[in-house]
């Protein structure tokens, strides 16, 4: 009995949140940008940064005049390589993804935090340009000392790949002999 009156307010705040939504997201775009960036050591003293930002429109209508700028890269720790840290599309239909890369070059050893880019588009319903930021990027360990990592351990490999091997032929056979084969079922007749 308690469980009754308890379902029935539930089921309709449910159906009224999924209802408001359905009519939240059918209203206009709605701007996600995830901003992504790698580090590459070209030689010594030389680290090269290759920066991407994907732009989705996860709404159900175009947004025009798309803007990035990401221009928080301090001149005096990168210079640009290749491309431009801000870019503009006329729109971004609904359910679109626009990419943009651009790539720096590392000047000097620094720990470099780069904050989110900002994406500004219009809608036609509203007179004022809308807003949109970037997901952040982890802190960037310019020119660091890093070790360097070994890919492959030959002695592990010459004191264990034998016992591996040996392992995996007696499991590969075990697995073969008790699997019944799908050749035996189809060959034997009914009468």
């Amino acid at each position: 009995m308690a469980n009754s009156n308890f379902g029935i307010p539930i089921f309709i705040l449910a159906a009224l949140l999924l209802a408001a939504s359905t009519i939240a997201s059918s209203q206009g775009p709605f701007i996600v940008a995830h901003k992504k960036a790698s580090l590459t050591r070209l030689k010594s003293g030389s680290e090269r940064v290759s920066v991407s930002i994907d732009i989705y429109n996860q709404g159900s209508a175009t947004a025009y005049d798309i803007t990035l700028v990401d221009d928080n890269w301090s001149s005096d720790v990168f210079g640009i390589v290749a491309g431009n840290t801000s870019v503009s599309w006329e729109r971004l239909d609904a359910g679109v993804v626009l990419s943009h890369s651009f790539e720096l070059e590392g000047k000097k050893k620094t720990v470099f935090y780069s904050p989110p880019a900002v994406v500004t588009y219009r809608i036609p319903t509203k007179s004022t340009l809308q807003e949109a930021f970037s997901t952040p990027i982890l802190p960037l360990e310019i020119l660091a000392d890093r070790p360097p990592v070994k890919k492959l351990d030959w002695k592990l490999l010459e004191k264990y790949g034998s016992l591996v091997s040996v392992v995996s032929i007696v499991v590969l056979f075990v697995y073969l002999v008790w699997t019944p084969s799908s050749g035996a079922k189809g060959s034997k007749k009914k009468r």
